[in-house]
């Protein structure tokens, strides 16, 4: 990699923290308020009632995938809101026409929501320490499990920020299939209570194997093997990655 390439991504990197710090009672603080209600409302007061789930109290068998959740929506928004921003604003013109290589763009950005998407995590992970005390089992999986996942979602955010004409456009997907996909992918629950069929159309969603493999991490629980979890949020990474620079190549939904 030469030094102006790495200046490069230093660049957008730079950018994008400034841009969450500057506006951080958008970036930052709605998550922490949002997660403290589900705190409340599903640990302590819903929790109380629903008492063990997978062998732990239901408070740190939430935290979690409550973590996972606000990562997820985080490194997503930041880059759709971003990428579209920086299209509506012609300024991804003038990138695309500059010297640096498109891997290199793609690169900034994603460090970029990757930044939001981690801090986000530990915000929220803060916050769960008020309501119960929190193990880690093991570390490298909650490393390696929120570093990949809050990449799989960035590149998603970019290719729905790609093909965006508007605005209203970029909230779509968070609306209509984000939000289902991580409300019913073991956040609040163990699929081993559903019945056997529904335990295979839950399997059918990505987010599942994301958060259960964070919960292992954790706790040392899963619903679903590992291996083919880590296959599987691996497998996104390259087929989303591979599409988002193939958009840039070919200047896809980028060049008006």
């Amino acid at each position: 990699m030469s030094h102006n390439t790495w200046v490069g991504i230093k660049t957008l990197l730079r950018k994008e923290v400034t841009r969450i710090v500057r506006i951080w009672t958008q970036t930052l603080l709605p998550p922490a308020i949002t997660m403290t209600l589900y705190f409340v409302i599903f640990g302590n007061l819903i929790g109380s009632r629903i008492g063990k789930m997978g062998g732990f109290d239901y408070m740190a068998f939430i935290v979690p995938g409550l973590v996972m959740m606000s990562v997820i929506t985080s490194s997503y928004g930041n880059m759709v809101s971003s990428f579209f921003g920086a299209k509506f604003a012609k300024h991804v013109e003038e990138l695309l026409v500059s010297p640096m290589p498109n891997w290199a763009i793609l690169t900034g950005y994603v460090a970029g929501s990757l930044f939001r998407g981690l801090f986000v995590g530990l915000i929220v992970t803060a916050v769960a320490l008020f309501f119960t005390d929190i193990q880690i089992h093991n570390v490298w999986i909650v490393l390696s499990t929120v570093i990949l996942t809050s990449i799989v979602f960035s590149l998603g955010g970019f290719i729905n920020a790609a093909f965006a004409k508007k605005f209203d456009d970029i909230a779509i997907i968070p609306t209509f299939i984000l939000t289902p996909l991580t409300y019913l992918g073991g956040v609040f629950y163990s699929i081993s209570l559903l019945p056997e069929f529904w335990q295979g159309v839950s399997k059918i969603n990505p987010v599942l194997y994301m958060v259960n493999t964070f919960r292992y991490g954790f706790l040392g629980v899963s619903d679903i093997d590992l291996t083919v979890a880590y296959g599987i949020i691996l497998g996104f990474v390259i087929v989303l990655g591979g599409f988002s620079m193939y958009i840039l190549h070919k200047g896809l939904g980028l060049r008006t």
